[in-house]
């Protein structure tokens, strides 16, 4: 079993990250301590935004003047830096500080203290940051030469280095030492070796279609991630792996895997009691069981909407646990989806668009503008007609990938059921009934549903596009989104009037609070803030 990782203190060098690296990887010392200045400053910087705009406890008040931003603290003192550093998307530099009534403030965990927090919370997110810190150290030490080649899906997967374009945690993978992430995470290329646990039948809870190639006899064979099965299965000794495993290639969500020979036409989802982000990503009973019916359900609005061409649905197959006593275990649970590659003609690839941020936009070919509007083309019709008929896709950057042939955006995928939420009464009037589900995703709340659709591809894929768009393009922002609202206009200009446009349009976008998400008592339950909509003077 590897050991706990090692936490650099996030403020000054990461002494114990660093021994832990000569030990294991020794070449990745030097460039590890030169990218750490720029890492602490990236998650400072994005932590500084979240102070910027958040509801965050400990925060009174703000104050913009003279394009800096002062921050006034509850128990005493103000914080101040560049306004411009607090905007999403910013390019930190990496002496970065906010300065402070007793100094400058160098460091994440450091601005995090400045709230007065006494909670487990806050104790928590300061090991969350410091964590970010250096795993984003180390995903820049190890990919100094930048994207290479993309030669298939999984590469573009791979390429992203820095994560979540906007999260201060974005590389948090809190329970992994060093060794594991350089083992296991995308960004560090490598192919994991899935092992596969025998399960007997009284003891199996499946959904869907579980495929032949992993059976054995009246045995279930589980995929299970091998940090689970160094971590998790040490406490259940009545199980044990087999002998073989299934080399697979980690995608973008790090527990989310392409296997490389294996299952043809599927990835696998497994289970990892790890922290990313904003959460552990175990497998709930609910999401295994909602994801083949919600497949169905969602396929099936898109090929009524007329849309089956332009985005396609990657369907979740069937999903399977173990029963530990009377429950199926969210910790030894694994779904499967189908692929990329399988929506994929010759010479075709598909890239999350995240990745097409990360890559600064090197995937795209062409006159810029004219992209944004193909791939809005391609995304806003199906997406907004759904929402019209009761559908809100989770579409952000990492569950929606553009399949481009030729760097031109030819048809859209959306992954990850489980991020949808749906109106019967909506659907119930395009003809649709609601199959049974096991999960809290349906209601007739539409501002929620407008939430979920708009938090994930306005403020997060098409910001994302425009950022950086017009960063590598020396564009107008004005004119990329202009482009953005015309698709929208088209779209709404054959759709009921049902106060979805008005959403669309409204001054505001919701964006996902992660930072004070990250500091409530219950850290799963999903806090936006508002944020101004750059639609607005198109409408």
């Amino acid at each position: 079993m590897s050991p706990p990782l090692l936490r650099g203190r996030g403020d000054g060098t990461p002494e114990a990250t660093i021994e832990e690296l000569r030990r294991v990887r020794p070449d990745l010392v030097e460039p590890f301590m030169a990218a750490f200045p720029g890492a602490r400053a990236t998650v400072l910087g994005r932590l500084w935004g979240a102070f910027g705009r958040e509801p965050l406890p400990g925060v009174t008040a703000r104050q913009r003047a003279a394009d800096t931003l002062v921050v006034t603290l509850r128990q005493g003192g103000r914080l101040a830096a560049p306004d411009v550093w607090a905007r999403r998307f910013a390019q930190v530099p990496e002496d970065f500080t906010v300065a402070g009534p007793d100094g400058p403030v160098r460091g994440p965990a450091e601005l995090l203290a400045r709230l007065g927090l006494s909670s487990s919370a806050a104790s928590r997110l300061a090991a969350e940051l410091d964590n970010s810190v250096d795993n984003l150290a180390l995903a820049r030490a190890a990919n100094t030469e930048g994207p290479g080649p993309l030669r298939d899906s999984a590469d573009a997967e791979q390429a992203v280095v820095d994560g979540h374009p906007q999260h201060p945690c974005c590389r948090t993978r809190t329970g992994m030492s060093v060794a594991e992430v350089l083992a296991y995470a995308p960004e560090h290329h490598p192919v994991t070796e899935l092992a596969l646990l025998p399960v007997r039948a009284d003891r199996w809870q499946g959904t869907g279609t579980w495929p032949a190639e992993l059976r054995d006899g009246d045995s279930y064979l589980l995929p299970v991630h091998p940090w689970q099965r160094d971590h998790v299965l040490a406490r259940h000794p009545d199980l044990a792996v087999a002998g073989r495993t299934i080399p697979a290639r980690p995608l973008l969500s790090l527990r989310t895997l392409a296997p490389v020979a294996d299952l043809p036409g599927c990835h696998i989802k497994t289970a990892l009691d790890v922290q990313v982000t904003n959460y552990r990503r175990t497998i709930s009973p609910a999401e295994a069981a909602d994801g083949p019916p919600l497949s169905d359900l969602v396929t099936a609005a898109v090929d009524k909407a007329g849309y089956g061409e332009s985005l396609r649905v990657l369907r979740e197959l069937g999903g399977g646990a173990v029963r530990i006593g009377e429950r199926a275990s969210e910790s030894l649970a694994t779904m499967l989806r189908e692929s990329t590659d399988s929506h994929l003609g010759d010479d075709e690839i598909a890239v999350p668009l995240t990745a097409v941020h990360a890559t600064g936009a090197a995937v795209v070919t062409g006159d810029p503008v004219r992209w944004l509007a193909d791939f809005a083309a391609l995304v806003l019709p199906p997406a907004l007609t759904l929402l019209s008929m009761g559908v809100a896709l989770e579409a952000h950057g990492q569950n929606t990938l553009v399949v481009l042939r030729d760097g031109t955006p030819a048809r859209v995928l959306y992954r990850d059921l489980d991020g949808v939420r749906v109106s019967p009464r909506r659907l119930a009037a395009w003809g649709f009934t609601l199959p049974p589900l096991v999960g809290t995703r349906a209601g007739d709340d539409m501002d929620a549903l407008r939430t979920k659709l708009f938090g994930a591809l306005l403020s997060g894929v098409f910001s994302e596009l425009v950022d950086v768009l017009a960063r590598t393009g020396a564009i107008d922002p004005g004119t990329l989104w202009e482009t953005v609202a015309e698709a929208g206009l088209r779209v709404y200009a054959g759709l009921p009037d049902d106060g979805d446009e008005a959403a669309f349009f409204g001054d505001a976008l919701p964006l996902k609070a992660t930072i004070a998400m990250r500091l409530a008592d219950n850290p799963g339950t999903a806090q936006w803030t508002p944020v101004p909509n750059p639609l607005t003077r198109y409408r």
